[in-house]
């Protein structure tokens, strides 16, 4: 019974009832695994392969969900000819590339700087809560978080 007391669940249950407030299944569900995985203790391995590989699962899963539409047919060639005819699709074009290096940036800076995580998760956790954002933030932010220390670095 003790363990249901040590920082680190009281930390994952103060996410889980954020998570119940907000009515967030997904951080509901996520909080939920990871209770029930140190319930069980699992392997510490499996959690760092957890959390070493899982932005990448994630992003797989993510890629896979995109690529639906092209494979029912909903999307195809002529769609994306149609989408460069636009100001928005050009704008959409820019912003994918954008953020994709923003997120390859915000994974090698979160790797090195360990302190910005917390609070990148802690935000991405209120973000969730308080304005119904999605989690898929802690990357896109630690990219963000990275250019905006390299423009510091400029000044010092």
């Amino acid at each position: 019974m003790f363990f249901l007391f040590t920082e680190s669940m009281l930390f994952l249950l103060l996410f889980l009832g954020l998570g119940l407030l907000a009515k967030n299944n997904s951080l509901i569900i996520a909080v939920a695994v990871v209770i029930l995985l140190k319930l069980f203790h699992v392997d510490g391995r499996v959690m760092e392969m957890i959390q070493s590989r899982g932005i990448n699962w994630g992003v797989t899963i993510i890629t896979i969900a995109i690529l639906i539409p092209i494979a029912t047919g909903q999307i195809g060639f002529k769609d994306l000819v149609d989408s460069f005819k636009s100001a928005a699709g050009w704008i959409g074009l820019l912003a994918g590339i954008a953020v994709s290096i923003l997120a390859k940036k915000g994974v090698g800076y979160m790797a090195v700087d360990p302190q910005v995580t917390v609070s990148l998760v802690f935000g991405t956790i209120l973000a969730v809560v308080l304005f119904r954002g999605i989690a898929a933030g802690p990357v896109i932010a630690a990219g963000i978080a990275y250019v905006l220390m390299q423009g510091v670095a400029l000044f010092k």
